[in-house]
């Protein structure tokens, strides 16, 4: 667990990054770690990036093509604390995930979500779960 820890911490360095294309690549890097709670701090983070809407769509469609229940936790989570703007772009790279290819079986992970011991999440997976039932995923 220690390398696994290491490279969490050396992905998530670029979280913090001033450059919108860094905090794009760490979305991308931690998307696959969505499970590891260092990992998962640093991901809800981006999903509400306050610089850039790229690094809130771009991370949004890494966690969707994860696909795990954790992933789309995050982006549930993501989704009960953001604003308009924000919402919108997480709509959007959960679109382009959704159309875009294969991926897991997001209402799935959404029907799971639903009994989330925390409101905002169930709140959020249920909003999710509309705008997969939207885009056919």
């Amino acid at each position: 667990m220690p390398e696994l820890t290491n490279g969490v911490e050396e992905a998530s360095a670029g979280a913090s990054s001033p450059s919108w294309r860094q905090r794009v690549r760490t979305g991308r890097d931690l998307a696959s770690f969505a499970d590891v709670p260092e990992a998962a701090e640093t991901l809800v983070g981006l999903l509400l990036d306050v610089e850039d809407t790229a690094v809130t769509r771009q991370t949004a469609e890494a966690l969707a093509r994860v696909g795990t229940v954790a992933a789309i936790r995050l982006i549930a989570r993501a989704v009960a604390e953001a604003d308009d703007n924000q919402a919108d772009w997480l709509q959007t790279g959960m679109h382009d995930a959704l159309v875009g290819g294969s991926v897991p079986d997001v209402a799935a992970a959404c029907g799971k979500l639903a009994r989330d011991p925390e409101e905002a999440v169930r709140r959020g997976a249920a909003v999710i779960s509309a705008w997969a039932y939207d885009t056919g995923g």
